[in-house]
């Protein structure tokens, strides 16, 4: 007992058998956040005027798009893990064995939303503003999936929750002795986004959060997490200018966040009228308006 109030055991396994299929934890965790942020963003869309599943129309571009730019920034900013001599190439594409990074995942999947809006006639500010609290608890989800993968922790800690990674373990920082605890920074980065998820959910039930504003919020506030915990993390990565790719990732997120909010506030200092783009609103929504104006 003593020893377990001490530490954080790290689990024994990251996968398990169903018949001749294996179910690797790591995607559990991804796959599991991605159907909660569909089914959260499909929820706020049709509160707002939407048809029930069109947020699934544009998660069908959305969702590859950003599992395959999340794998290609993870690479990219880790390529020592995946070129090297006697390497084997094909670890590039076994996702399932963690690896997804959420600044390339946001890029490439904010494209396919693009994509998926414009073919369903939603307006794509009105979509993201309506992901943006399910993405969040997404990541908080998929953080747990490093967990069971043991991967991703930060500094050693002599803290009550230090992070038990087994000395075998490839990720294990060389000349350290074994039973060293590590910050563990998957738990940190998974209850700040959770507490996002409320931080988010409030503000936008006082203040109405429309035109992209929720989803700067959103990019704001995970960055500033982001910063904090990558500062931490031991895991190799690429440094640019004295700092690692995802702080400058970070970095790029908030100034990025700003810019949405300021022009999108000069643009659109209004409430939206509809999740729909002009000309584009489904038969029973133009019906329904029809039938409001014509009571009035």
């Amino acid at each position: 007992m003593n020893q377990i109030l001490a530490s954080i055991p790290s689990p024994t396994v990251s996968y398990f058998d169903l018949g001749p299929i294996r179910i690797h934890i790591y995607a559990l965790c991804i796959l599991t956040g991605i159907v909660l942020a569909i089914i959260i963003a499909n929820h706020r869309l049709t509160k707002r005027g939407g048809e029930s599943g069109v947020a699934i129309d544009i998660a069908l571009w959305a969702v590859p798009f950003g599992i395959i730019g999340g794998r290609i920034f993870h690479v990219l900013t880790h390529l020592s893990d995946y070129f090297y001599e006697g390497s084997d190439i094909t670890a590039i594409f076994r996702i399932w064995e963690g690896g997804l990074a959420i600044y390339g995942a946001l890029a490439f999947g904010i494209l396919g939303a693009w994509l998926g809006a414009r073919f369903a006639g939603v307006r794509f500010w009105s979509f993201v503003d309506a992901v943006a609290p399910g993405v969040l608890l997404a990541q908080a989800i998929g953080r747990w999936g490093n967990y069971f993968n043991q991967e991703l922790f930060g500094t050693p800690t002599t803290l009550p929750w230090g992070l038990e990674i087994s000395a075998d373990n490839a990720a294990y920082p060389l000349g350290l002795p074994a039973g060293e605890l590590f910050h563990p920074t998957f738990l940190y980065e998974s209850l700040w986004s959770i507490a996002g998820v409320f931080l988010l959910l409030a503000l936008d039930k006082k203040f109405e959060l429309r035109w992209g504003k929720m989803f700067a919020l959103y990019i704001a506030f995970y960055s500033v997490g982001r910063i904090w915990t990558e500062s931490i993390r031991i895991d190799p990565s690429e440094i640019i200018l004295g700092l690692r790719t995802n702080i400058w990732s970070a970095l790029f997120g908030i100034v990025a966040a700003i810019v949405i909010w300021q022009v999108q506030s000069r643009r659109h200092p209004g409430l939206e009228t509809s999740v729909y783009v002009p000309g584009k609103e489904p038969k029973t929504a133009v019906e329904s308006a029809v039938k409001v104006d014509s009571e009035a």
